[in-house]
């Protein structure tokens, strides 16, 4: 495997832009991979957005979030309350609440939904954080689902097994409405990043993975 780092003459560090549908979709498609940046790289601004809620969801989406960005300095979290399962329908109100998130912020690296995701919010974000950042560095992360629409991803990030028990523990204590779905479990949070450490030869046998469409190194 080639393996590559960021480049990063400036000395602020890295401004990254964190997108979800809903309120575990980060922690579970690219947890692992934040910790690891914070571990890895100076961070300059940090923006954490999760677009739909529920009075609870929002409680427990705010204090995962607080818990992955602990270190973190300039760190910005913001839950909307949008309903979910609808995105699609509010299409034009969702580009607003993109229109501010870019003003005034230049994310080196973006996280948003995989493209050909299934869920109908998914593929919303996807397309609407391509429509508004067209000249960034856009990663698309995995949500393992009923859908069955796991693809071929094309960038791994190698994780040892404390970054994905702490991610594991993160979500299982902050997110406890969701207790009753049959697919919370260790089980589960464990499949994809095992899965996709084979696929890259990780030393440590876990990985996440992240579909690039365009990248210049």
């Amino acid at each position: 495997m080639i393996n590559t780092t960021f480049s990063i003459p400036r000395k602020e560090g890295l401004n990254i832009l964190l997108l979800g549908a809903h309120c575990d979709d980060i922690e579970i498609g690219c947890g692992g991979t934040v910790l690891k940046l914070i571990e890895d790289y100076e961070i300059d601004h940090l923006k954490w957005v999760v677009f739909t809620s529920t009075e609870i969801r929002k409680k427990e989406a705010l204090a995962s979030a607080k818990q992955f960005l602990g270190t973190v300095q300039n760190a910005e979290i913001t839950i909307l309350d949008y309903k979910d399962g609808f995105l699609p329908s509010v299409w034009s109100d969702v580009k607003e609440s993109f229109e501010q998130i870019k003003n005034g912020f230049n994310p080196d690296i973006i996280f948003t939904h995989y493209r050909n995701d299934l869920h109908q919010d998914h593929r919303t974000l996807n397309e609407l954080t391509w429509n508004t950042f067209r000249n960034h560095l856009i990663f698309e992360y995995e949500i393992p689902k009923y859908d069955g629409d796991i693809g071929n991803p094309n960038l791994f990030v190698p994780l040892d097994e404390d970054q994905i028990m702490q991610k594991n523990e993160i979500i299982q204590d902050c997110f406890k409405s969701q207790l009753d779905k049959q697919w919370f479990d260790d089980s589960l949070l464990n499949s994809m990043p095992r899965i996709r450490g084979v696929e890259c030869a990780s030393k440590n046998k876990y990985a996440e993975a992240f579909y690039t469409r365009k990248m210049i190194i």
